[in-house]
C-alpha cells in the first residue's frame, strides 16, 4: 500500500539548544538551572554527564545542517538559549549569541531548510530562577522581552515560532515529581507555575502580533491522550481530569483563549486555585496560536483510584486515579514506555472535532534505545526497530490526514543522539550515531530510510 503525504508536507526532527549546542560556559552565556544544579547534584544525572558539551551543535552547526539536508529535512526545529541571548534574563544582550543564532537561521534556510524555532525549551537561566522562576511575575515580563528581542532580531526570516516545548514538564519535574530543578514538590506552587507559564505565553504572543511579522506563533504540547481502563463511570472520570490536568490545562488556554470550567472548579473544591489578577483572563484570550505543535511518545492509561488517598501525603493528581497498565501492550523496554501508534491519530482526531481543526504538526515522536552499540553491522546502526516506529505512527497520522486532520508535517526527536536531561546520553534517539570521544555522525539505517521517505513525500508497505 501507498502511504502518499500532501504537497509541502514538513518532513524534520526536532532538538533543543542545551541538548545540543554545547559551549554551557563559554561564548559570553549566562548560567542556566541545568548548569547550576550538574554542579551541586552531578549523582543526578547518568554516568555524571552534564550539558556542558552536549553534541556540539555550537561548533559544528554548519556541518550538522548539511547533514540534516543529506536525510531529506525540509524543516528543523530548534530552541534560543534565553541565558545565551540574554546571560541574566534581563538586561544586555550578548552579541556572540545573535551572530550564532543569525548564522544557524542563515544556514538553514541556505539549505532549503525552514527554521522552526522555540523560545524555551526547560532551560530557565538561573538568574531568573533565583528569583521564583515562573512563580514571580517579574520573569514573566522578563520572558516577554526576550521574546520581543528574538522577534526582532530574527522575525524577518524565521516564519515559525514556538512559545514554549511541553510547558507541562517543568511543571511536573520542578514543581510535582522531583526530576527538574528547583525540586519542589507542591501542588498549588505547581498550578501557579502552570498558570503563569500561559501568562508568559500570552505575552509572548501578544507582542508578536504587535510587530505584524509575516509569519506564525504557536507552542508545542505534549499531548498524552488520557485511556481509561474501561467505560465504568469511575475509570471515564478518572481520565477525563487526568486529561484536564495534563493536556487541557495547557491545550484550551492557548487554542481557545480561555481554561475548561470543570477545570476551574476542580482546582476551586480542592484549594489548589492560582492568584487570578484583573486581566489576566483578557491576556489569556489574547494567547491563541496559529499552528500546534503536538508531540507524542506514549499513551497515559487510567483507572478510578483503589485505595483512600493517604492524608499525610502531599496533595498530588494522583489524588483523583490510578495509573493502570494494559495487558498486552507493546513496550520499548529501554525507555519504559509503551508504544500506541493509535495514539497520534487519536490526537489528531480531538484536534479536528473540538479544537476547530487548528493547523498542527506532530513535533516530536521518536524511539529512544539504550546500547544501539550491539545493532552495529559494517559500521552502520541497523535501527529497524525505529523504522518500524516511525512508519506505523506515520501510517496513524495518514489515516487522520484522509479523515480530514489539518496535519501539515512530521518531526523525529530527534536529528543526532543528544543529551537529554538526567538521562543523559542513556537512551539514544537520533537518526545519526554520535561518538561521545571523538563527536563524529554517522547515519543510521533510519536516516537513510527517512531520506527516501521525505524524497518521495511518502512511502510504500506491502
Amino acid at each position: 500500500m501507498k502511504y502518499q503525504f500532501p504537497k509541502n508536507f514538513y518532513w524534520g526532527s526536532a532538538a533543543s539548544s542545551t541538548q545540543t549546542e554545547g559551549a554551557a560556559f563559554s561564548s559570553g552565556k549566562g548560567e542556566s538551572i541545568w548548569d547550576h544544579w550538574f554542579k551541586h547534584e552531578p549523582n543526578r544525572f547518568h554516568n555524571g554527564i552534564s550539558s556542558t558539551e552536549a553534541s556540539t551543535f555550537y561548533c559544528n552547526y554548519q556541518a550538522d545542517i548539511q547533514l540534516m539536508k543529506d536525510i531529506g529535512h525540509n524543516s528543523f526545529r530548534t530552541s534560543i538559549s534565553w541565558s545565551r541571548l540574554i546571560p541574566n534574563g534581563v538586561g544586555s544582550v550578548n552579541q556572540e549569541a545573535v551572530e550564532f543564532y543569525s548564522n544557524v537561521i542563515d544556514e538553514q534556510i541556505k539549505q532549503g531548510i525552514q527554521p522552526f524555532i522555540c523560545l524555551f525549551h526547560f532551560d530557565m537561566p538561573l538568574s531568573m530562577q533565583q528569583i521564583g522562576g515562573f512563580e514571580n511575575r517579574e520573569v514573566l515580563d522578563a520572558y516577554a522581552n526576550f521574546a520581543e528581542t528574538c522577534f526582532l532580531l530574527y522575525g524577518d526570516r524565521v516564519k515559525h515560532w514556538f512559545t514554549f516545548n511541553e510547558p507541562i514538564v517543568p511543571v511536573e519535574g520542578g514543581y510535582l515529581y522531583d526530576f527538574h530543578y528547583p525540586n519542589v514538590v507542591d501542588f498549588k506552587r505547581a498550578v501557579t507555575v502552570a498558570y503563569h507559564t500561559m501568562l508568559a505565553h500570552a505575552k509572548a504572543v501578544e507582542k508578536y502580533r504587535l510587530l505584524e511579522l509575516k509569519g506564525q506563533i504557536g507552542i508545542i504540547l505534549n499531548l498524552t491522550p488520557s485511556y481509561p481502563r474501561s467505560q465504568h463511570p469511575a475509570d471515564t472520570k478518572a481520565a477525563r481530569i487526568c486529561d484536564l490536568l495534563f493536556n487541557r490545562s495547557f491545550l484550551d488556554p492557548a487554542v481557545k483563549g480561555e481554561y475548561p470550567q470543570e477545570l476551574v472548579s476542580l482546582l476551586q473544591e480542592h484549594q489548589q486555585m492560582p492568584e487570578v489578577r484583573e486581566g489576566d483572563c483578557e491576556l489569556i484570550a489574547k494567547g491563541k496560536v496559529d499552528l500546534l505543535g503536538v508531540n507524542y511518545y506514549q499513551p497515559r492509561r487510567v483507572k478510578a483510584r483503589e485505595n483512600a488517598v493517604n492524608p499525610d501525603a502531599p496533595f498530588m493528581p494522583e489524588h483523583f486515579f490510578d495509573y493502570y497498565e494494559m495487558p498486552g501492550r507493546k513496550m520499548n523496554p529501554h525507555r519504559g514506555w509503551e508504544i500506541f501508534e493509535k495514539g497520534i491519530y487519536d490526537i489528531l482526531m480531538n484536534l479536528k472535532e473540538n479544537y476547530g481543526n487548528i493547523p498542527c504538526y506532530i513535533s516530536e515522536n521518536g524511539m529512544g534505545v539504550e546500547g544501539e552499540q550491539k545493532f552495529l553491522v559494517d559500521g552502520q546502526i541497523q535501527d529497524d526497530y525505529r523504522i518500524e516506529f516511525i512508519q506505523e505512527h506515520l501510517k496513524w497520522l495518514h489515516k487522520g490526514l484522509e479523515e480530514g486532520s489539518n496535519c501539515l508535517g512530521y518531526h523525529l526527536w530527534t536529528f543526532i543522539d543528544n543529551w537529554s536531561w538526567c538521562n543523559a546520553y542513556k537512551n539514544r534517539y537520533g537518526f545519526y550515531q554520535l561518538d561521545l570521544k571523538t563527536q563524529q555522525r554517522s547515519v543510521k539505517k533510519s536516516g537513510e530510510w527517512f531520506a527516501q521517505v521525505s524524497k518521495d513525500n511518502g512511502f510504500e508497505v506491502e
